[in-house]
């Protein structure tokens, strides 16, 4: 393996122009917990290499994410500023955190460390989700 390589497989949400955006957006939710828009773009900011990033370009991200089933609503909070309105709070779903895994993780290293039975049930897994999409197409 190339020095300096990532080990873990290309997903497309880590893929093109989005992807420090993506990465960034999936590790302050995932320390911090549910947020706000606009608190998850200051903790954006806050990160070195993104501290041009404008608002606007945190909230399509957020809306692609939700869209592509990466994040969710998790409820509503009072705006400091104006308390008698509302915004949404935004959450990473199981999706993202398997997103995360898959791409820190080396699928060659796997297959040759794994037990027996963690390749069994991952196995089971992969089956079961192929019969699944195989099913969506014959529909």
């Amino acid at each position: 393996m190339a020095k300096g390589k990532k080990r873990g497989a290309k997903l497309s949400v880590f893929k093109g122009r989005e992807a420090k955006l993506n990465m960034a957006v999936f590790h302050v939710l995932a320390l911090k917990g549910p947020l706000t828009a606009y608190d998850l773009h200051k903790e954006v900011k806050a990160q070195k290499s993104l501290k041009h990033t404008k608002y606007t370009n945190v909230l399509r991200r957020i809306k692609a994410l939700e869209e592509s089933g990466y994040i969710e609503k998790a409820g509503t909070r009072k705006i400091k500023t104006h308390p008698h309105y509302q915004t949404n709070l935004y959450q990473l779903t199981p999706r993202a955190y398997l997103a995360v895994l898959v791409n820190k993780t080396n699928l060659d290293e796997i297959i040759q460390k794994a037990s027996r039975e963690n390749i069994l049930s991952l196995i089971a897994a992969l089956i079961q989700y192929t019969s699944y999409s195989q099913d969506d197409e014959v529909t």
